[in-house]
Parts: structure tokens; sequence; C-alpha cells
């Protein structure tokens, strides 16, 4: 008892502490100021007075938002004397690979700048400057030469690395049960059995109402719809981001779907926000990073020969190379079991004084890293406020996703939650696939590493990206990818090689996916 009341308030400091330096603290110190003019503010009762205050104005409301937004990327409650590496990632071994991946990513990177002879960054001239701020809004049409650019890594690349992980204390003998061996991934991770995702996922159960499948046009909208669209102008007009995230579970009405979203993340588009990423444009019209080829190449190469998302290419290109500008990214590593990488000065090598991070948000992008902005360009039209949703999804989600940890959200632990499932639910089909050496994870392994983006219909991945907001978790991903291979068991029972399996699962467009995902996890006998 006396431990939890100590990690709450070391949580409380630290929140403190972070939001002593937002935006919001200054509005609420004018406010308060402001609030000392009112006739029904006594001084004898002052702190009472203006906490009633806030709390009729709204401001208190806005307060909740953005504490309620700190908790959920907050790290774990650990030893207060744990150095901040452990609040990265607690695990040795995971440290120890993600620094040797990041050297390879560095190396990857510099290798390519040495072939090409093209500087990491330099400043653009003054004609330059001009012509790209002339077609700020139309950058697509252009055709720049990439031929010789390629991505630092492609999600094979990860995946390989992530199969050859181990946990040096881990004894490999014989004693150890045989279904640990089936599997690509080999690291000993705590994941969930149906049981206990039956229990996370309660709101996703057979009796309770859902948008992906009670909204079909078979069901009249009176038994579900009506009232769920109700509710969901009520929470909006609340404006309670915790709320939110609750209603969002049973999925979001198409309509609200963009301000449930911004609400949930405390996003409310002020005016300094559009100033800042007005600020970050004038960045990318006078310097011109090595960084920004590889996204337009990646652009070119995904977002653009997509039939969903092509038409969203210029703004593609505006979020994500503003996004490589932006110094705010790097809060994030203090979470994030990655490290931001780092260059020097010219003829300043190895000397620390003269290292910058580089790119400025330390994030270096890789094959399909366009695709996690392309499905929010069919919510948001309007750049400012659909970079700050992508930075907030990013910032809260999508690292997961290309850094090794053994976060229950990393990918380590979506692809041996996956595996496990398909182990224990499906173990013909997990042996058969193994024994044809069409190991599954090779298959699911680039739709998780997306999060389906680019894989599902548009619609169905919203519906997706709802749950993973509303539980605040990746591990619907690894679900789905399994719930997959279960709908199309009997076909890659016939299968006999890798190819053959692929074949049989290349296209999820068609599928539904809160359907699966029910039967999956609630009417599978398990």
């Amino acid at each position: 008892m006396l431990q939890k009341q100590l990690d709450l308030s070391l949580i409380t400091a630290q929140i403190v502490q972070k939001l002593k330096g937002s935006n919001l603290y200054a509005q609420l110190e004018r406010q308060a100021w402001a609030s000392l003019q009112r006739p029904e503010i006594k001084l004898e009762s002052l702190k009472e007075d203006i906490k009633e205050f806030f709390k009729t104005s709204g401001w208190e409301k806005k307060l909740q938002n953005a504490v309620y937004s700190e908790l959920t990327v907050f790290p774990l409650p650990s030893h207060p004397a744990a150095p901040p590496e452990h609040l990265k990632e607690p695990l040795v071994y995971m440290r120890k690979a993600q620094g040797s991946w990041e050297k390879r990513i560095l190396k990857s990177l510099n290798s390519m700048c040495t072939e090409l002879s093209i500087p990491l960054a330099r400043k653009r001239p003054v004609g330059e400057q001009k012509e790209l701020l002339n077609k700020w809004n139309e950058m697509g049409t252009d055709e720049p030469d990439l031929s010789l650019f390629r991505p630092v890594y492609a999600p094979k690349d990860f995946l390989e690395v992530l199969i050859n992980l181990r946990n040096p204390n881990y004894e490999n003998g014989d004693s150890l049960s045989f279904r640990t061996h089936l599997g690509l991934i080999q690291v000993p991770l705590k994941v969930k059995d149906i049981p206990e995702l039956k229990e996370f996922f309660v709101e996703l159960g057979l009796t309770t109402g859902q948008l992906g499948i009670d909204d079909s046009t078979q069901v009249p909208p009176e038994l579900f719809e009506n009232e769920h669209v109700r509710i969901g102008h009520k929470v909006l007009a609340e404006q309670d981001s915790a709320a939110a995230q609750q209603y969002i579970r049973q999925g979001s009405p198409t309509a609200l779907r963009a301000e449930l979203w911004a609400l949930i993340l405390n996003i409310s588009g002020q005016p300094e926000d559009v100033l800042y990423y007005e600020q970050l444009k004038t960045n990318v019209i006078q310097h011109d990073l090595l960084v920004d080829s590889l996204i337009y190449k990646d652009v070119k190469l995904t977002a653009s020969n997509d039939d969903y998302y092509f038409v969203f290419e210029d703004y593609l290109y505006q979020v994500l190379l503003c996004f490589s500008r932006d110094t705010s990214v790097l809060g994030h590593f203090a979470y994030n079991s990655a490290s931001p990488p780092k260059s020097y000065i010219r003829g300043k090598l190895g000397i620390e004084e003269y290292a910058v991070f580089y790119p400025p948000n330390g994030v270096i992008p890789f094959h399909g890293f366009s695709m996690y902005v392309a499905p929010l360009c069919f919510l948001y039209h309007e750049p400012s406020k659909l970079y700050q949703i992508f930075r907030e999804m990013y910032v809260r989600f999508f690292f997961r996703l290309h850094s090794i940890s053994s976060h229950p959200s990393g990918i380590v632990s979506l692809c041996l939650l996956f595996e496990t499932l398909l182990q224990t639910y499906l173990p013909q089909l997990f042996y058969h696939l193994r024994e044809i050496g069409a190991q599954p994870l090779r298959i699911s392994f680039k739709w998780m590493v997306r999060a389906f983006s680019g894989y599902l219909a548009t619609d169905q991945l919203l519906l997706l990206w709802d749950r993973i907001l509303g539980y605040n978790s990746l591990e619907i991903l690894a679900v789905l990818a399994a719930a997959v291979f279960a709908f199309r068991a009997v076909n890659l029972m016939e299968v006999t090689s890798l190819a053959a399996a692929e074949a049989v699962l290349a296209d999820l467009s068609t599928l539904k996916v809160m359907p699966l995902l029910q039967i999956f996890l609630f009417a599978t006998v398990t």
C-alpha cells in the first residue's frame, strides 16, 4: 500500500513537472490571474474559488485531459533508483539488440551518403527555396531521380534481427517444452492467452453492440447505431478524453471519428500549433536533408501505388518532411527503447559538443513508414491538424512497431503473441505451415509492422485503429493477424509452399475486421 502511494506521488510529481513547461500551464496561469477581477472570487477562500472557477469555465476538464494524455504514455512505475535506460527498456539484452540494430541503420545511411557523395544536410540556395515554396501543395508532381536511393531497411530485414534475439540468461536445453521451439521468436516474454484477451477486450464481446457489425444494412439502425451516435455526440459535448476512449472501444461513427480521435489524443488545434507547423515548414524550405529523399522514395514506392491513398501524395510529403524536423518528437525517447542517432558537424567527428541528432526528430524512416500517415488523410484535411494527429499517434503507438523492446505492445511481444495464439489454438495449421517452410510470422509480420495500413480496406482499418486508441494497446494487431490465418485455415492446409501460402493471404481488402476478431476471441472453443 505504501509502495503504491509512493509510486502515485512520484508519477504526480513527474506529470506536474512536465505540464509546467506546457502551453496549457501558461493559459491556466493567465486565467487564474484574470479570475481575480471577478466579484465571486473572495480573498478568504481564494484557492477554493479559483478551483470552482476552473470547473465552471471548462479549464478543469482541459487539465484533466492533459493529465490523462500524459498517463497513457507514462512508463510503468519502477524503482526510484532505477537508471534512465531502465525506464527505456528493463531487459539488458533487448537494449543491446536495439543498440546494435541502430548501428546497422546508421551504417547503412552513412554508406549511402558516401556512395552518392551527398551530405546529410545542406542549406538550400535561395532560388531552390522559392521553387519549393511555390510547389509546396503539389510536391507529388515533382519527379526527382531517386533511382540511386534505397530504403535504409525494410520490415523483412527487421524480422531477421528479431528472429535472432536470444536471452543469454535463458537455458536453451532439452528441458524446455516442445512448443517453444516451433515459432521463430525465441525469447521468453509473458503474453496474454485467449481467456486473458477476452477479459482485456471485453467490450468486443458477442453481446455488446459494435460498429463494424451492428451498423450493416441488414441491421435496423434503431437497434444500436442511432443510440451509439447519440452517445457519441454527448461524449464530444462533454470534451472528456477518458470517456471518449471508453466509447470508441465499440467503434466510432464515421462522422464523429476525426473529433473523437483528436479528443482522445488531446489535440485541440490551437493557433500556436498552426504557427509551430509553419515553423517546421520553414525549416523544410530552408534545409535539404538526405532523409527527404528517403521520404520521397518511400511515398513513391508505397502510398503512390495504393488504390486508396495515391490521392494524398502531397499531404504525405508535407507531413513527413515536417515530422523529420520536429525536435519535440525527441521527448518520446524517454520511454522508447531506441535512442536518436547522432551526427557530427563536419570536421568535428567524435567531439560531443558538436554532436547533433540526425534527423532532428531522431527517427530514420524505413520502407512503408508513410503508410502510418496515409489513413489519417481520410479524416483530417487541414495539414497542421493532420500533422499533430500523426505525431501523437506515432509517439504513443507506432514507434513500438519498429523498435526492439519487451513492452506488451512492442513488436517482439506482438510477434510472440501471434505465434502463441496460432500454436495453441490452430496447432495443425501451424505445424503444417512450419513443415512446408512457410512460417506464419514471415507472412504476418509486414501486416503488424504497418498496423495493417495498406492491407485492409480503409473503412475496416479505421475501425481497427478505433480499438487501438480505445484500449491504448497494439495487441489487437496480433489477434487480428491470428484471426486472418484462422479464417483462411482451410485453404492454407492445402498449400505446399511459402509462395502458395502468401498467395492465399495476398489480398486482405475484402475482410471485415470486427466479425473476424469476435469469432476468434469469443466464438472459438478454448
